[in-house]
């Protein structure tokens, strides 16, 4: 049996890759197929996202979403308030790659180190004055302190936040090109998990004793 020569393998694996290439450039979410997928968010099966409400129950009222109206409530440890404006409270956005979030500052409120594994953040300060700072994937930090009508965006997944510097409170509406971007926030994730984080584990990343990782389970304890 002949054995093809080195040349002819590698002219065949350049073939073969040509071939795939087309494919692979449509290797991403589909474009859509109808004009609207309204969730339904009661439907016991979904993959990667929910079925569809039937359109002969979608009403225009379902288009339409005052969530980011309200106020947050910012009487808690942070002195911040998350609004979501996503998939789960706005089922219209099912399928369209979008959402939006209010974020609501007390004065010296802070939005905690997070990041969001599904969606790039790009938000507006509206009121106020706000620090926000992100931090690459090589430990370098960019921050700026920004003010109303001022713009900013964090790229997918990297850890995040924002912290009301002025004097009174602070608004800022974040918009992502997911609709459901999710949200991991680093103080919840790493020390109120359930179950928890082994202390033993925190201890030798964060370097400190282990009555220490335990204070600090301590305060997000239910």
């Amino acid at each position: 049996m002949k054995i093809p020569s080195t040349s002819h393998v590698h002219m065949l694996s350049y073939l073969v890759l040509l071939l795939l290439l087309p494919l692979l450039s449509f290797a991403a979410d589909p474009d859509s197929l109808q004009d609207f997928c309204v969730a339904d968010l009661s439907a016991s099966i979904s993959v990667n996202g929910f079925p569809c409400k039937p359109a002969s129950e979608v009403t225009s009222d379902d288009f339409f979403f005052d969530g980011l109206t309200k106020v947050g409530d910012t009487s808690n440890i942070f002195g911040s308030n998350v609004t979501g404006g996503n998939v789960l409270t706005f089922p219209a956005l099912n399928t369209l790659g979008i959402s939006m979030n209010r974020v609501d500052f007390a004065p010296g409120g802070v939005n905690p180190p997070h990041s969001h594994p599904r969606a790039t953040e790009s938000g507006v300060i509206i009121e106020g004055k706000l620090l926000v700072g992100f931090v690459t994937t090589g430990n370098v930090y960019h921050s700026k302190v920004l003010t109303a009508g001022q713009m900013f965006v964090i790229p997918k997944g990297l850890v995040h936040f924002q912290k009301n510097v002025g004097v009174g409170k602070a608004l800022t509406i974040a918009a992502f090109n997911s609709q459901l971007p999710g949200a991991v926030v680093l103080p919840f994730t790493l020390f109120a998990s359930t179950p928890s984080i082994p202390d033993d584990v925190l201890t030798r990343a964060f370097q400190v004793e282990e009555q220490v990782v335990q204070s600090i389970k301590s305060k997000f304890s239910s």
